[in-house]
């Protein structure tokens, strides 16, 4: 890893700024930034990223500048964070498979912040535009874009640490007229070699005689980045009421999600398939993410038809629907998701989204008539509308009434508006399956990712009738470009499907609840 210090500032670069900045490190209120010189720091990293073809290493370099010191409680930002990966001449040939000829990326690199033995994860966005593919040779994306502000609690080092990177791209076809390839995440994690573990930078908090650092151990929970210690912050939606979000890259126990199952109000048919999905939602504006606990999803897989005639392809369409259960009701459990805004004020939101409508399933396979191997293309369009239940600024209650909602439903871009007209949110999954192999990706049966960006619509109903609160939420929360990433888990086959028709052996429980708890995906 090489780092490099300057004597001198550079002069400041010019920042937009959202509303709001996350403060990383507890229950401070961020004053101006760290007025010392910056530490520049060019570092290279080793990973490894999972990609369609399998696994493959690839060199990520992150570069960034750091105060050289800060105060206790004073908050700063790292300025000029920019993240590059170079991709091995595999992705590529990867991602020609998909029929794409450019790629929009984006990076959203977890950063563990440590200071003695309180930690967290921040999240580093990225973006960049639209690049073309390269006729040979490795892919090398670089994309930019601000990151949450931190400030150290008390004296002792406070330190960044690179940890798992994931790469959305947005995949453009040769043919503008041809229908676009979708999208694809990479999850990458660091490499075992990496040097120093990922640290990217240490800044000194406060009062320290030389020699003495605080560092955290790289051992145990409270060494681990990511793994909140006793008195450590909340993260934004670390919990929510009954359901708390467990450790990165674990699912919750089967006592900590809402239960998922058929009964006499809503009995199941033979093609009656149920599932957990779980995931994390954006708010761009405000720089953080809300985490949705698991959701029960109650699912009438629709039978096969034969698609369009292909020369190189059998094609086979299916649609499905879907509808959320909670409570008996078509909306996911409330979840609390806490942000910094309004002057940097902690605010505290418990929210629930709402179907408006029966969500649908659009599948499409393509079977290889050459070798067999399958591609299917799964859009989910769901019209959600987000209620507001309870707000609160600084610990302070915010009485938003019992309609505070979004006007209409969460919004995407559809790939095909003139069939499917109206507000609603798409989330798209692709699967492949080489003949003989295991299926990857996502597949309605045996689950997987589902991604997508959503513009939120503006407040309505949001007050006590004395006090209007539409305005004060529109202008913080509304807006687009909003990412989200859902899991679905395994479903649970109720009685065996028409097709294909495996056994729900290993997919249910006893009493007909998916055996599947996901993990939610940053």
């Amino acid at each position: 890893m090489k780092v490099h210090r300057t004597a001198a500032p550079r002069p400041p670069r010019v920042r937009t700024t959202s509303i709001a900045a996350f403060v990383v490190l507890a229950a401070l209120i961020p004053t101006t930034a760290s007025a010392t010189g910056p530490q520049e720091i060019e570092a290279e990293l080793p990973y490894v990223c999972a990609l369609p073809s399998g696994q493959q290493p690839a060199t990520v370099r992150i570069s960034a500048d750091f105060p050289q010191r800060a105060d206790k409680g004073e908050a700063f930002t790292p300025d000029g964070v920019t993240v590059t990966l170079e991709l091995p001449e595999a992705a590529v040939a990867d991602l020609v498979a998909r029929d794409a000829a450019e790629v929009r990326p984006a990076t959203r690199l977890a950063v563990g912040v440590a200071q003695n033995e309180a930690t967290a994860t921040a999240t580093w966005r990225g973006s960049a535009e639209p690049a073309a593919l390269p006729a040979s040779g490795p892919l090398t994306l670089t994309t930019t874009g601000d990151v949450p502000s931190v400030a150290g609690r008390s004296d002792g080092d406070l330190t960044f640490t690179a940890g798992a990177l994931a790469l959305d791209l947005a995949l453009g076809a040769a043919d503008p007229a041809a229908t676009g390839p979708g999208s694809l995440t990479v999850d990458c994690v660091l490499a075992e070699d990496a040097p120093e573990g990922g640290l990217l930078a240490t800044v000194p908090v406060g009062a320290q005689t030389p020699g003495a650092s605080a560092s955290p151990s790289p051992s145990g929970p409270a060494g681990t980045p990511g793994a909140p210690a006793d008195d450590a912050p909340e993260r934004q939606g670390d919990r929510s009421p009954k359901l708390v979000e467990p450790a990165p890259g674990t699912a919750p126990d089967r006592d900590d999600v809402p239960p998922c199952r058929y009964d006499e109000q809503h009995p199941p048919t033979d093609v009656s398939l149920n599932a957990y999905v779980t995931g994390y939602a954006n708010v761009k504006k405000l720089k953080g993410a809300a985490y949705l606990p698991p959701s029960c999803v109650l699912i009438e897989q629709g039978l096969p038809e034969m698609g369009p005639p292909d020369p190189e392809y059998l094609i086979f369409d299916t649609l499905s629907w879907a509808n959320f259960h909670y409570q008996e009701r078509k909306q996911t459990p409330p979840f609390k998701a806490t942000f910094l805004s309004f002057d940097f004020a902690p605010v505290t939101a418990t929210m629930v989204l709402e179907q408006t409508d029966v969500m649908r399933i659009d599948s499409r396979m393509r079977m290889s008539l050459i070798d067999f191997t399958t591609v299917t293309d799964t859009y989910v369009r769901a019209p959600l509308v987000l209620h507001v239940l309870d707000l609160e600024v600084n610990g302070t209650p915010l009485d938003v009434g019992p309609e505070c909602r979004t006007e209409t439903s969460l919004v995407s871009e559809d790939p095909d508006p003139q069939t499917f007209p109206g507000d609603h949110l798409v989330l798209y999954g692709r699967g492949e399956q080489i003949l003989g192999e295991p299926a990857t990706g996502y597949l309605l049966l045996s689950g997987g990712v589902l991604s997508g960006k959503a513009t939120i619509p503006a407040f309505t109903g949001c007050g006590n009738g004395v006090e209007d609160l539409d305005r004060l939420l529109t202008a913080s929360v509304s807006g687009p470009d909003n990412y989200i990433k859902q899991v679905q888990g395994q479903t649970c086959a109720i009685a065996a499907p028409v097709f294909p028709s495996p056994t729900n052996e290993g997919q249910c429980t006893e009493d007909l609840q998916p055996y599947e708890i996901p993990a939610a995906e940053r």
